[in-house]
């Protein structure tokens, strides 16, 4: 057995070889030899990990110099130690956080890096003669039944230990997958001393994510480990990590919310959490409305919501329905959602829906799988919630401005959902005014739907509520003055040609909107597919497990002096977008032979904020890194160029059906596609209001169950060119100087 347990430190070197030498961290180089041996206490232990060519598993350490107090402040008294075959498993099995140990029959790897001001060097113990002696720290019978724990302020954290920490949230997004087996959230924390670090929880379990209701909540954290990328410090999970959350409002009753079912708390976390939430309220900390009520909300703003749930529906695997309400009346008319019979999970909401207390409200994509597990009578906050504005006709004429809720996919500023402990503190106002309504869902539903102010028309299916009626129409925007021609005239000509034509859209392509934004190579004219977030998390994954440097940790790296530009090294496709928002321009690198180089360009090449760019596999030459001399404007296309890259635009396509009672034939939406649909392609990659602009006018084009009666007739300009396919001529159409006229044209929210 390659790890042997001690009972005592003094055992440590009386049981380790005779002519092994003990040096400290501090001492160790790349040229010491077979013969010495380091002590330390392990302050970070990794997960066993099996792949590839190490089966049995390879564990990653961080052991701190036994004594580090004898050290001066500039050496580096923390090394990284990886663990190989059996004795990775022995140590993961034997050793725990806090023991100390005695390491021999290393070798000694120099690094180009200097990672979290940790030692130079990092051990590598693999082979018959690798061994560690290990002496565990105190048994827990020793243990007293209420451990002390020493919390460090966010001002004196130290890069490369496991501290615990008492810290106020100043911003937090629940916990969201990470397409692997993970959950991620990711907080902001502050204390007393003023310095705010970011946090980055990963869990298998959702219970297991700290319950963070609102800015301002205090969070205890248990064994985090400190990480400094270019400056910033960051805290991020280790082994056996644990979080304790409280409401922050002072005054109110200290009640830990976890999920743990063994934890400490006692007088001196009382007082911790009470003289935090003092601080916190005295630095205005607290918002002043955590949540608004819906009669206070108005159109085309983000905000949050405290509801209960009355009932729930599912409309496709993209998008649930869950109708809610607080008491409140809405100021403005609401949209109402109809959805198939036998479908909607509750009571009734008739009378509800009558008076404006109900608020739709859709939620999409990635917090499907959330409300799927709501309840009706359930509490919820929501975050981020968008109040959409949808013009509707009335019977008299003109257009009514009505409010409907969309949770968009994503998790941009905080958004998502979950369901408040129907004990929570604030809910016991909520839950006053809703007790105040007699029972108005008794009233009887057929006068409900007899009297002359329940109009039905409202209820709309939620694919249809950005183009209920609304007034829609195509302008040529060309010089041609050309006769309109039919479509079977068309179809009889010889390219290249241009045509004006009316017709009616019978059907479009692709039905998935996402996929009709594409990349295009301006010299090669290659258009590829975006990839998607799987395709990025293989990728990255599979750039970790093939660099030459194994394991390869996240590192953060300036270009410039400043935040402008970074390299970012290693770490999962989560971790990069976790960090994208906290540089401005990143340009991400793997190790190839020993030496940092461009991923492939199948990923991102750079990182800016949101946006990725991408660059082409056939047009680019990649150059030596660091060649940024001159550059004075650190925009994507000088940085792709100095790089020797050839950037990828983003464009839109789609094809249209189109049909005119003479014939129809197929037409493409390409060059002319962004003043088309009157947003950028670039915008539609990372901007839900891009993305929903577009969804509204595919569903103006082509309404959702509509005959060809219903649809509107547009004017169009057609190009027809031959294309050469395997040796054979195809003639092809494509729509040019035509831009969409509506209501909704223009009519973009302002993001929070």
């Amino acid at each position: 057995m390659p790890v042997y347990v001690v009972k005592a430190l003094s055992d440590l070197e009386t049981q380790a070889p005779q002519d092994l030498h003990v040096i400290s961290i501090p001492l160790l180089n790349e040229n010491s030899t077979d013969k010495t041996g380091i002590r330390g206490t392990v302050i970070s232990k990794g997960c066993l990990i099996c792949r590839g060519e190490n089966p049995n598993g390879m564990l990653k350490t961080v052991i701190q110099d036994h004594d580090p107090q004898q050290s001066s402040a500039s050496e580096k008294t923390s090394i990284n130690a990886i663990l190989f075959g059996e004795l990775a498993k022995d140590f993961s099995h034997s050793v725990n956080q806090g023991d100390v140990v005695l390491m021999a029959g290393f070798t000694v790897k120099s690094t180009t890096e200097k990672k979290d001001r940790l030692h130079p060097c990092i051990l590598h113990l693999d082979g018959q003669d690798a061994c560690v002696y290990v002496c565990p720290s105190t048994p827990p019978s020793r243990q007293t039944s209420e451990p002390k724990y020493d919390y460090v302020p966010l001002n004196e954290l130290q890069p490369g230990t496991v501290v615990n920490v008492y810290a106020v949230v100043t911003f937090f997004k629940q916990p969201f997958p990470t397409k692997g087996t993970d959950y991620c959230s990711t907080l902001k924390l502050t204390d007393q001393s003023g310095v705010k670090v970011g946090c980055t929880i990963f869990s298998s379990k959702l219970e297991d994510h700290p319950k963070i209701f609102m800015v301002g909540d205090i969070i205890r954290l248990h064994r985090m480990k400190t990480q400094m990328f270019s400056g910033s410090m960051s805290l991020l999970t280790s082994w056996r990590w644990s979080a304790v959350t409280f409401d922050g409002t002072v005054d109110s009753a200290i009640v830990p919310r976890t999920s743990s079912k063994t934890f400490h708390f006692g007088e001196e976390d009382r007082r911790m959490v009470a003289t935090l939430r003092q601080w916190a309220a005295e630095h205005s900390l607290l918002p002043s409305e955590p949540t608004i009520p819906l009669s206070a909300v108005q159109p085309k703003t983000f905000f949050n919501l405290t509801c209960q749930v009355l009932a729930k529906a599912c409309i496709d695997s993209s998008c649930i329905l869950l109708k809610v309400w607080d008491g409140s009346k809405c100021t403005h008319p609401l949209v109402n959602v109809a959805v198939e019979p036998g479908t909607l999970e509750g009571a009734s909401t008739l009378a509800k829906d009558r008076q404006n207390l109900t608020a739709n409200i859709l939620v999409f994509d990635n917090h499907v799988e959330f409300a799927q597990a709501v309840k009706p009578d359930m509490f919820l906050r929501i975050y981020n919630l968008h109040a959409v504005s949808q013009p509707q006709s009335v019977q008299l004429g003109g257009q009514q401005e009505r409010l409907s809720f969309h949770l968009h996919g994503g998790n941009s500023f905080g958004r998502g959902l979950c369901v408040l402990p129907s004990d929570s503190p604030d809910l016991q106002q909520l839950k006053g005014v809703l007790e105040s309504y007699v029972d108005i869902d008794n009233d009887n539903d057929d006068d409900l739907m007899n009297d002359d102010l329940y109009d039905m028309t409202w209820y709309t299916p939620p694919e249809s509520l950005c183009m209920n009626r609304v007034e829609f129409s195509t302008v040529r925007t060309c010089e041609h003055s050309l006769l309109e021609v039919t479509l079977a005239q068309v179809k009889d000509s010889r390219p290249p040609a241009a045509f004006h034509v009316r017709a009616q859209v019978k059907s479009y392509q692709p039905r998935r909107l996402y996929q009709s934004l594409k990349l295009f190579c301006p010299q090669c004219k290659t258009i590829q597919e975006v990839p998607d977030e799987e395709t990025l998390r293989r990728l990255f994954q599979e750039a970790l497990s093939n660099s030459s440097s194994k394991p390869e940790d996240l590192t953060v790296t300036l270009v410039t002096n400043s935040k402008d530009l970074v390299y970012i090294q290693g770490g999962t496709f989560e971790e990069v977008c976790c960090l994208a928002p906290l540089y401005k321009k990143m340009i991400a690198l793997t190790l190839t032979g020993g030496k940092r180089t461009l991923m492939d360009f199948t990923v991102p090449f750079l990182f800016c904020g949101k946006r990725r760019h991408y660059g082409c596999k056939r047009c680019s030459q990649p150059t030596l890194l660091g060649t940024f001399e001159g550059i004075d404007v650190w925009n994507k296309r000088n940085i792709s160029e100095a790089l020797g890259v050839q950037l990828m635009q983003y464009r839109l396509l789609m094809k249209l059906e189109l049909e005119d009672g003479t014939a129809s034939l197929e037409a493409l939406v390409w060059e002319d596609a962004e003043s088309f649909f009157h947003v950028s392609a670039a915008d539609a990659a990372d901007d839900q209001e891009s993305q929903d602009q577009i969804q509204q006018i595919t569903n103006m084009l082509l309404p959702p169950d509509s005959s060809m009666d219903e649809r509107p007739w547009l004017d169009l300009c057609l190009s027809t060119y031959s294309v050469e396919d395997h040796g054979r001529s195809q003639v092809c159409c494509q729509i040019l100087k035509t831009e969409t006229r509506g209501a909704l044209m223009g009519a973009r929210s302002t993001r929070q």
